[in-house]
């Protein structure tokens, strides 16, 4: 007797999720479409402020709980404070989707994933949701007036 094993297709994205929001809610919706299983990997307050010149709103913690209270990913992890290629090496994702304007983290991507030997990993660049209301530096600042 031979029991067939469906291969689960891995997702991954990555972001600081800050103010979780209906543009972050259709960034995961439409990864979700890429295959089985969906990582969220949230971006570490330290990392947020090297990368933005600025804090977030929420902290780590805060944030990877909103994510999953969405339930819309199916795990939700910190990223590396060391090495941010971590979460790739761990779960070997078959697709990592991009926000459409994420600039931190893709300049190397490719080249780190065929170092990884991970070359079939595809990457995808994912459609904006009323980028002119649905963006979190937006939000921030209106919650500020």
């Amino acid at each position: 007797m031979y029991v067939r094993i469906k291969y689960m297709k891995k997702i991954m994205v990555f972001g600081t999720f800050d103010i979780f929001h209906l543009g972050h809610q259709s960034f995961l919706q439409q990864a979700k479409k890429y295959g089985d299983y969906l990582i969220a990997v949230v971006a570490r307050d330290m990392t947020v402020k090297q990368v933005k010149n600025k804090k977030p709103k929420n902290n780590e913690q805060e944030r990877l709980n909103e994510i999953q209270r969405s339930g819309l990913v199916n795990e939700v992890i910190l990223g590396s404070l060391k090495d941010k290629y971590k979460a790739i090496k761990k779960y070997r994702p078959d697709v990592i989707c991009l926000g459409y304007d994420q600039k931190f983290f893709v300049e190397k991507l490719t080249e780190e994933l065929e170092y990884l030997g991970l070359n079939k990993t595809k990457i995808v660049r994912l459609e904006s949701f009323k980028p002119e209301k649905y963006k979190s530096s937006i939000i921030a600042k209106k919650s500020v007036i």
